[in-house]
């Protein structure tokens, strides 16, 4: 009901100041975690979608093309203010996750990391970065997710009523989305808060 694109690029506008203080050091050790799973090879051209401000850029080789994108302008004024206090070269793009401007096969990594459970329609999201991944490409994904064995029970569905207007869906369950999607999980690891935060990479099925 209040998950919509517009929506998410007006309170990701409003939570752009303070964004890092809640997010950033909570975030860093499962980030790491989420990205020391992907094989990197110098040169690979990496998509972060979701990008926010940049958090996943201090935990990424040195040695790769990084675009990014999100639908706020100012989380990515942010993020390219951080890019350049670590010196690095981000081509940054607003832009809608579910609607990629790029061509098929264009990226070798794409990394979606605390946004399959933030955007409006995850399925669609997961279709265009598996669309735009090179066929042996990976995809890094860190989120909350639901259990894959049972779907979210009474309470949890009356709670991401709330969780879903401030910040974040706490139903969705990781693997029926990125099989739907057409990739096959390789790693699922959690990584914060029990099983609650997981990291998977997968890849093309």
């Amino acid at each position: 009901m209040f998950n919509t694109t517009a929506w998410n690029r007006l309170r990701y506008s409003l939570y752009a100041p303070v964004y890092d203080l809640v997010v950033a050091r909570a975030f860093r050790r499962a980030r790491r975690l989420a990205l020391d799973a992907v094989h990197w090879r110098q040169g690979q051209r990496v998509l972060l979608i979701g990008a926010g401000t940049g958090l996943d850029l201090p935990c990424l080789p040195r040695d790769v093309e990084i675009h990014a994108i999100d639908i706020s302008p100012l989380m990515l004024a942010r993020l390219e203010a951080r890019a350049d206090r670590y010196g690095l070269d981000v081509i940054a793009s607003t832009m809608d996750a579910a609607r990629l401007d790029y061509p098929d096969a264009h990226f070798d990594v794409v990394v979606m990391h605390l946004i399959v459970a933030v955007m409006p329609d995850p399925q669609a999201g997961l279709r265009e970065a598996h669309r735009v991944l090179v066929e042996d490409g990976q995809l890094c994904v860190m989120d909350k997710f639901q259990s894959d064995a049972r779907p979210a029970g009474v309470v949890r569905r009356l709670v991401n009523v709330v969780t879903s207007f401030l910040a974040t869906d706490i139903t969705r369950q990781a693997r029926p989305l990125l099989e739907g999607a057409g990739f096959v999980v390789e790693h699922d690891t959690p990584v914060m808060m029990g099983t609650l935060f997981r990291a998977l990479l997968a890849r093309k099925a």
